[in-house]
């Protein structure tokens, strides 16, 4: 899906690590909730409340999911699952857009 319709977008921003990484909250008329954000390059940690689905829409990165001791290396097109109340590293090796949707 390439566009979302009839949704409501929260105007501030979700801004993190000094502006390197920041998103927007969209809201859906079901409730569900989602982030659009960029990644600027380098290495974050994130915890997470819900669980997740990172999909990556432009960029490069690896990740290093809860439990494993090996980073996973993701394109654009591909996608990432972290459950609820975990943390997640994530290495952003060029400017990376993605889509965070938040599982109930």
């Amino acid at each position: 899906m390439s566009q979302f319709e009839n949704v409501t977008v929260v105007k501030a921003a979700n801004v993190y690590y000094d502006g390197k990484v920041s998103s927007r909250t969209v809201l859906f008329a079901d409730g569900s909730k989602k982030t659009l954000g960029l990644l600027l390059p380098g290495e974050y940690e994130f915890g997470t409340e819900a669980a997740e689905i990172m999909e990556m829409l432009a960029g490069d990165v690896d990740v290093l999911l809860p439990g494993e001791t090996k980073w996973q290396s993701l394109s654009a097109g591909e996608s990432f699952n972290v459950p609820a109340n975990s943390k997640f590293g994530i290495n952003v090796k060029t400017v990376a857009d993605y889509c965070c949707s938040y599982i109930d």
